[in-house]
């Protein structure tokens, strides 16, 4: 069961203040599936910088109760961005990416509350009609994580980096697999 009383505040990410923390997130071992492991510092704020400059995808990063980042987002637009030609978009899709801060002690329930925060920030959109995902199919946990929260695998799909599950999750799906209204 998640911890419901986990709450998260989301700010735009700044590519340059945020580089050495996301630096520290992207090259740990835990974040294998972000394809970062061996970034240098310029090449996490040359990335970042292409994303804040990109107007159909947005890099945000949120923050617990004390104010800490403990998590990263991004969103894009799958008809312009990451899915291009490999699925049919509709409108009201909205691609999502997320990765949380590596922790020396684990809290029992915290990605799940993470995942369900970052849904229920990209619902905040009345235009956002069905969030799309496109993980690793080796990446079991996020699969389980995504399922929770009520997205449904489509297909595999190749992508230039990796084979990836392109999986979906309307409103409707997510408010009846968390009892969070979207």
């Amino acid at each position: 069961m998640t911890d419901k009383s986990l709450t998260f505040t989301i700010r735009p990410l700044d590519p340059l203040k945020d580089a050495e923390l996301l630096h520290g997130w992207v090259t740990h071992p835990k974040a294998a599936f972000w394809m970062m492991r061996d970034a240098r510092l310029e090449d996490v704020e040359r990335a970042y910088m292409e994303i804040a400059a990109d107007p159909h995808h947005h890099a945000l990063l949120g923050l617990d109760d004390a104010g800490t980042p403990v998590f990263l987002m991004e969103k894009y637009d799958p008809a312009h961005r990451e899915l291009v030609g490999l699925y049919e978009p509709r409108p009201g899709d909205v691609g999502m990416h997320f990765l949380v801060a590596p922790a020396d002690t684990p809290v029992h329930g915290f990605t799940r509350a993470v995942i369900t925060a970052v849904m229920a920030h990209l619902f905040e959109d009345p235009e956002a009609r069905r969030v799309v995902v496109e993980p690793d199919v080796a990446n079991k946990a996020v699969h389980a994580l995504n399922e929770a929260v009520g997205f449904v695998p489509e297909r595999e799909i190749r992508k230039p980096e990796k084979k990836a599950l392109l999986s979906f999750c309307t409103r409707e799906r997510f408010t009846e697999a968390t009892a969070v209204p979207a």
